[in-house]
Protein backbone atom coordinates (compact mmCIF):
# COMPACT_ATOMS: atom_id res chain seq x y z
CA UNK A 1 0.00 0.00 0.00
CA UNK A 2 1.26 3.41 -0.65
CA UNK A 3 1.62 6.39 1.54
CA UNK A 4 -1.12 8.17 -0.10
CA UNK A 5 -3.53 4.97 0.30
CA UNK A 6 -2.53 4.82 3.86
CA UNK A 7 -3.49 8.33 4.25
CA UNK A 8 -6.93 7.68 2.60
CA UNK A 9 -7.48 5.33 5.19
CA UNK A 10 -6.05 7.24 7.94
CA UNK A 11 -8.26 10.77 7.16
CA UNK A 12 -11.16 7.32 6.27
CA UNK A 13 -11.60 6.27 9.91
CA UNK A 14 -10.79 9.87 11.34
CA UNK A 15 -14.18 11.15 9.31
CA UNK A 16 -16.80 8.00 10.27
CA UNK A 17 -15.43 8.25 13.95
CA UNK A 18 -13.67 11.77 14.97
CA UNK A 19 -10.52 11.66 16.30
CA UNK A 20 -9.65 14.78 18.41
CA UNK A 21 -6.27 13.73 18.95
CA UNK A 22 -5.43 13.32 15.50
CA UNK A 23 -3.86 16.75 15.43
CA UNK A 24 -2.48 17.67 18.69
CA UNK A 25 -2.09 21.09 17.80
CA UNK A 26 -5.51 22.37 16.22
CA UNK A 27 -6.10 25.71 14.11
CA UNK A 28 -7.61 28.11 16.45
CA UNK A 29 -11.74 28.91 16.09
CA UNK A 30 -12.70 32.33 14.93
CA UNK A 31 -14.47 34.25 17.79
CA UNK A 32 -16.31 36.55 14.83
CA UNK A 33 -20.08 37.74 16.05
CA UNK A 34 -22.73 35.66 14.79
CA UNK A 35 -20.68 32.65 14.10
CA UNK A 36 -21.14 29.54 15.56
CA UNK A 37 -18.84 26.48 15.19
CA UNK A 38 -20.73 23.04 15.92
CA UNK A 39 -19.24 20.89 18.58
CA UNK A 40 -18.85 17.85 15.95
CA UNK A 41 -16.73 20.44 13.15
CA UNK A 42 -14.21 20.78 16.64
CA UNK A 43 -13.78 17.43 17.24
CA UNK A 44 -13.06 16.89 13.34
CA UNK A 45 -11.07 20.05 13.74
CA UNK A 46 -7.58 17.96 11.96
CA UNK A 47 -5.26 21.03 11.36
CA UNK A 48 -1.77 21.99 12.49
CA UNK A 49 -2.32 25.97 13.41
CA UNK A 50 -3.68 28.48 11.08
CA UNK A 51 -4.16 29.47 8.25
CA UNK A 52 -6.50 31.73 6.59
CA UNK A 53 -6.75 35.89 8.59
CA UNK A 54 -9.48 37.46 8.13
CA UNK A 55 -7.28 40.31 6.17
CA UNK A 56 -6.99 37.86 3.53
CA UNK A 57 -11.13 37.16 2.94
CA UNK A 58 -11.48 41.21 2.11
CA UNK A 59 -13.54 42.17 -1.00
CA UNK A 60 -15.25 38.77 -1.47
CA UNK A 61 -12.52 36.68 -2.75
CA UNK A 62 -13.02 33.33 -4.24
CA UNK A 63 -11.54 30.95 -1.69
CA UNK A 64 -9.93 26.84 -2.04
CA UNK A 65 -9.91 24.94 0.82
CA UNK A 66 -8.17 21.25 -0.01
CA UNK A 67 -8.73 19.17 2.73
CA UNK A 68 -12.11 19.82 4.12
CA UNK A 69 -11.67 18.19 7.38
CA UNK A 70 -15.17 18.52 9.40
CA UNK A 71 -15.84 21.73 7.20
CA UNK A 72 -14.81 23.77 9.90
CA UNK A 73 -12.73 26.25 8.36
CA UNK A 74 -14.69 26.43 5.37
CA UNK A 75 -17.76 27.73 7.23
CA UNK A 76 -15.62 30.71 8.89
CA UNK A 77 -14.58 31.21 5.17
CA UNK A 78 -17.99 31.19 4.43
CA UNK A 79 -18.53 34.05 7.16
CA UNK A 80 -17.08 36.55 4.78
CA UNK A 81 -18.29 35.28 1.44
CA UNK A 82 -21.82 34.41 2.03
CA UNK A 83 -22.75 34.17 -1.69
CA UNK A 84 -23.63 30.45 -3.40
CA UNK A 85 -20.50 28.28 -4.31
CA UNK A 86 -18.29 31.29 -2.77
CA UNK A 87 -15.92 28.37 -0.70
CA UNK A 88 -14.90 25.31 -2.86
CA UNK A 89 -14.08 22.44 -0.82
CA UNK A 90 -11.87 19.72 -2.31
CA UNK A 91 -11.06 16.29 -0.82
CA UNK A 92 -10.26 12.99 -2.26
CA UNK A 93 -11.89 10.52 0.67
CA UNK A 94 -15.54 10.24 0.05
CA UNK A 95 -16.23 9.61 3.50
CA UNK A 96 -14.78 13.23 4.68
CA UNK A 97 -16.51 14.77 2.39
CA UNK A 98 -20.11 12.96 3.54
CA UNK A 99 -19.38 14.03 6.93
CA UNK A 100 -18.92 17.80 6.00
CA UNK A 101 -21.92 17.91 3.77
CA UNK A 102 -23.72 16.60 7.32
CA UNK A 103 -21.79 18.55 9.76
CA UNK A 104 -23.03 21.90 7.30
CA UNK A 105 -26.69 21.11 7.91
CA UNK A 106 -26.30 21.55 11.45
CA UNK A 107 -24.26 24.20 11.21
CA UNK A 108 -27.35 26.12 9.15
CA UNK A 109 -29.48 25.03 12.30
CA UNK A 110 -26.91 27.05 14.10
CA UNK A 111 -26.12 29.81 12.00
CA UNK A 112 -29.30 32.32 10.84
CA UNK A 113 -27.18 33.74 7.95
CA UNK A 114 -25.43 30.12 6.54
CA UNK A 115 -27.04 28.68 3.92
CA UNK A 116 -25.04 24.69 2.75
CA UNK A 117 -24.83 26.34 -0.78
CA UNK A 118 -22.19 28.73 0.04
CA UNK A 119 -19.95 26.00 -0.46
CA UNK A 120 -18.79 23.73 -2.95
CA UNK A 121 -17.61 20.26 -1.91
CA UNK A 122 -15.54 18.81 -5.17
CA UNK A 123 -13.99 15.25 -5.12
CA UNK A 124 -10.75 15.78 -5.87
CA UNK A 125 -7.04 15.53 -4.88
CA UNK A 126 -4.32 18.39 -4.53
CA UNK A 127 -2.26 16.64 -7.36
CA UNK A 128 -5.56 17.14 -9.56
CA UNK A 129 -7.42 19.67 -8.52
CA UNK A 130 -10.62 20.25 -10.40
CA UNK A 131 -10.38 23.75 -10.69
CA UNK A 132 -10.16 26.02 -13.36
CA UNK A 133 -6.88 28.05 -14.33
CA UNK A 134 -7.01 31.41 -12.33
CA UNK A 135 -10.09 31.64 -10.56
CA UNK A 136 -9.01 31.43 -7.31
CA UNK A 137 -8.54 34.90 -4.78
CA UNK A 138 -7.41 32.86 -1.62
CA UNK A 139 -6.21 28.92 -1.71
CA UNK A 140 -5.77 27.52 1.40
CA UNK A 141 -4.84 23.63 2.95
CA UNK A 142 -3.70 23.18 6.46
CA UNK A 143 -1.35 20.17 7.69
CA UNK A 144 -1.42 18.41 4.13
CA UNK A 145 1.12 19.70 2.32
CA UNK A 146 3.54 17.93 4.51
CA UNK A 147 1.88 14.22 3.77
CA UNK A 148 3.69 14.51 0.35
CA UNK A 149 6.76 12.94 -0.50
CA UNK A 150 8.96 15.86 -2.76
CA UNK A 151 7.69 14.85 -6.14
CA UNK A 152 4.31 15.21 -5.38
CA UNK A 153 4.59 18.20 -2.97
CA UNK A 154 5.97 19.99 -6.14
CA UNK A 155 3.12 19.01 -8.03
CA UNK A 156 0.63 20.12 -5.19
CA UNK A 157 2.69 23.68 -5.18
CA UNK A 158 1.93 23.95 -8.88
CA UNK A 159 -1.58 23.32 -8.82
CA UNK A 160 -2.15 25.37 -6.27
CA UNK A 161 -0.16 28.11 -8.40
CA UNK A 162 -2.12 26.97 -11.17
CA UNK A 163 -5.79 28.06 -10.13
CA UNK A 164 -4.55 31.18 -8.22
CA UNK A 165 -5.63 34.41 -10.17
CA UNK A 166 -2.46 36.83 -10.55
CA UNK A 167 -1.87 38.31 -6.82
CA UNK A 168 -3.71 35.47 -5.45
CA UNK A 169 -2.24 34.14 -2.09
CA UNK A 170 -2.07 30.69 -1.27
CA UNK A 171 -1.96 30.27 2.80
CA UNK A 172 -0.87 27.08 4.66
CA UNK A 173 -0.05 25.56 8.42
CA UNK A 174 2.22 22.71 7.62
CA UNK A 175 4.58 21.33 10.57
CA UNK A 176 8.43 21.83 9.90
CA UNK A 177 11.68 20.30 11.64
CA UNK A 178 15.50 21.95 12.08
CA UNK A 179 17.20 18.96 10.56
CA UNK A 180 16.12 16.67 7.77
CA UNK A 181 13.89 13.37 9.20
CA UNK A 182 16.45 9.95 8.86
CA UNK A 183 15.19 7.82 6.44
CA UNK A 184 13.46 5.58 8.28
CA UNK A 185 11.36 7.83 9.90
CA UNK A 186 11.02 9.69 6.17
CA UNK A 187 10.05 5.59 4.82
CA UNK A 188 7.11 5.49 7.94
CA UNK A 189 3.87 5.69 5.66
CA UNK A 190 1.96 5.88 8.82
CA UNK A 191 3.85 8.93 10.46
CA UNK A 192 3.75 10.49 6.65
CA UNK A 193 0.04 10.28 7.36
CA UNK A 194 -0.22 12.08 10.65
CA UNK A 195 1.69 14.73 9.08
CA UNK A 196 5.17 14.19 10.94
CA UNK A 197 7.69 12.41 8.80
CA UNK A 198 7.46 14.25 5.81
CA UNK A 199 8.47 17.77 8.08
CA UNK A 200 11.05 19.64 5.98
CA UNK A 201 13.43 22.36 7.32
CA UNK A 202 11.91 25.60 6.81
CA UNK A 203 14.50 26.65 4.03
CA UNK A 204 13.59 23.76 1.84
CA UNK A 205 9.81 24.75 2.77
CA UNK A 206 10.15 28.14 1.03
CA UNK A 207 12.54 27.58 -1.84
CA UNK A 208 9.75 24.73 -2.61
CA UNK A 209 7.28 27.66 -3.09
CA UNK A 210 9.25 30.22 -4.86
CA UNK A 211 10.76 27.39 -7.15
CA UNK A 212 7.19 27.17 -8.44
CA UNK A 213 7.20 30.75 -9.35
CA UNK A 214 5.73 32.96 -6.25
CA UNK A 215 6.96 36.24 -5.97
CA UNK A 216 6.18 37.19 -2.49
CA UNK A 217 6.51 35.02 1.11
CA UNK A 218 5.49 36.10 4.21
CA UNK A 219 6.26 33.92 7.24
CA UNK A 220 3.60 34.83 9.72
CA UNK A 221 4.21 32.74 13.00
CA UNK A 222 6.32 29.67 14.04
CA UNK A 223 4.69 27.37 16.67
CA UNK A 224 5.65 24.54 18.68
CA UNK A 225 4.41 21.76 17.86
CA UNK A 226 5.30 18.13 18.70
CA UNK A 227 8.59 15.96 19.70
CA UNK A 228 9.54 13.10 18.28
CA UNK A 229 11.70 10.94 20.97
CA UNK A 230 13.64 7.89 20.38
CA UNK A 231 11.48 5.78 22.96
CA UNK A 232 8.62 6.16 20.57
CA UNK A 233 9.91 6.99 17.51
CA UNK A 234 12.63 5.50 15.00
CA UNK A 235 14.91 8.44 15.66
CA UNK A 236 18.14 8.47 18.06
CA UNK A 237 17.89 12.11 18.69
CA UNK A 238 14.86 13.66 20.03
CA UNK A 239 13.50 16.28 16.80
CA UNK A 240 11.59 19.25 17.41
CA UNK A 241 8.71 19.81 15.07
CA UNK A 242 7.17 23.14 14.80
CA UNK A 243 4.23 24.33 13.21
CA UNK A 244 4.46 27.06 10.29
CA UNK A 245 2.16 29.56 9.40
CA UNK A 246 2.86 31.38 5.38
CA UNK A 247 1.21 32.67 2.48
CA UNK A 248 2.30 32.57 -0.98
CA UNK A 249 1.50 35.22 -3.42
CA UNK A 250 1.53 34.68 -6.93
CA UNK A 251 3.58 38.25 -7.28
CA UNK A 252 5.40 38.51 -11.04
CA UNK A 253 9.52 36.96 -9.77
CA UNK A 254 11.57 39.99 -9.14
CA UNK A 255 14.48 40.04 -11.36
CA UNK A 256 16.96 39.70 -7.99
CA UNK A 257 14.76 36.96 -6.39
CA UNK A 258 12.17 36.57 -4.60
CA UNK A 259 10.73 38.65 -1.52
CA UNK A 260 10.65 36.71 1.76
CA UNK A 261 9.14 38.32 4.79
CA UNK A 262 10.42 36.47 7.94
CA UNK A 263 9.62 38.94 10.87
CA UNK A 264 12.58 41.31 9.97
CA UNK A 265 12.26 45.03 10.60
CA UNK A 266 14.80 48.06 10.28
CA UNK A 267 14.18 51.33 12.68
CA UNK A 268 16.41 54.47 11.49
CA UNK A 269 17.68 56.59 14.18
CA UNK A 270 19.66 59.32 12.61
CA UNK A 271 19.77 63.11 12.16
CA UNK A 272 17.00 63.48 9.39
CA UNK A 273 13.71 63.48 9.45
CA UNK A 274 13.88 60.30 7.15
CA UNK A 275 15.91 58.15 5.47
CA UNK A 276 15.42 56.96 1.92
CA UNK A 277 18.13 54.62 0.09
CA UNK A 278 17.04 55.70 -3.22
CA UNK A 279 15.64 51.66 -4.48
CA UNK A 280 12.45 52.21 -2.79
CA UNK A 281 13.29 51.93 0.56
CA UNK A 282 11.96 55.04 3.12
CA UNK A 283 12.12 54.73 6.71
CA UNK A 284 11.01 57.40 8.98
CA UNK A 285 13.14 58.25 12.17
CA UNK A 286 12.16 55.80 14.92
CA UNK A 287 9.64 54.10 13.17
CA UNK A 288 10.22 50.01 12.52
CA UNK A 289 9.62 48.86 9.08
CA UNK A 290 8.70 45.55 8.38
CA UNK A 291 11.37 44.72 5.73
CA UNK A 292 12.10 41.15 3.53
CA UNK A 293 15.30 39.42 4.15
CA UNK A 294 16.44 40.71 0.86
CA UNK A 295 15.76 44.16 1.88
CA UNK A 296 17.47 43.90 5.15
CA UNK A 297 21.20 42.42 3.36
CA UNK A 298 20.82 45.75 0.91
CA UNK A 299 20.25 48.07 3.64
CA UNK A 300 23.00 46.05 5.94
CA UNK A 301 25.60 46.20 2.81
CA UNK A 302 25.02 50.53 3.01
CA UNK A 303 26.94 49.95 6.21
CA UNK A 304 25.43 52.77 8.18
CA UNK A 305 25.78 53.03 11.40
CA UNK A 306 22.24 54.45 12.09
CA UNK A 307 20.03 52.03 11.54
CA UNK A 308 19.16 49.19 13.60
CA UNK A 309 18.07 45.31 12.06
CA UNK A 310 15.86 43.12 14.19
CA UNK A 311 16.88 39.06 13.58
CA UNK A 312 14.01 37.17 11.97
CA UNK A 313 11.05 37.21 14.58
CA UNK A 314 8.80 34.50 11.96
CA UNK A 315 6.11 36.92 12.79
CA UNK A 316 4.74 38.82 9.96
CA UNK A 317 1.55 41.06 9.87
CA UNK A 318 2.00 42.41 6.32
CA UNK A 319 2.50 46.39 5.76
CA UNK A 320 6.57 45.45 4.59
CA UNK A 321 8.58 47.01 2.42
CA UNK A 322 10.82 45.43 -0.40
Amino acid sequence: MSYLETTKDVYKEAALTPDVGLCCTTNPIWELPGLKIPKIMQEMNYGCGSTVHARDLTNNPKILYVGVGGGMELLQFAYFSRQKNGVIGIDVVDEMLEASQKNFIEAEAQNDWFKSEFVDLRKGDALHLPVEDNSIDVAAQNCLFNIFKAEELKKAIAEMYRVLKPHGRLVMSDPTCEQPMNETLRNDERLRALCLSGSLPIAEYVKMLTDAGFGTIEIRARKPYRILDPKNYPTDELIYIESIEVAAIKDPMPADGPCVFTGKAAIYFGDEDYFDDGAGHTLLKNQPLAICDKTAAALKALGRDDIFFSESTYHYDGGGCC
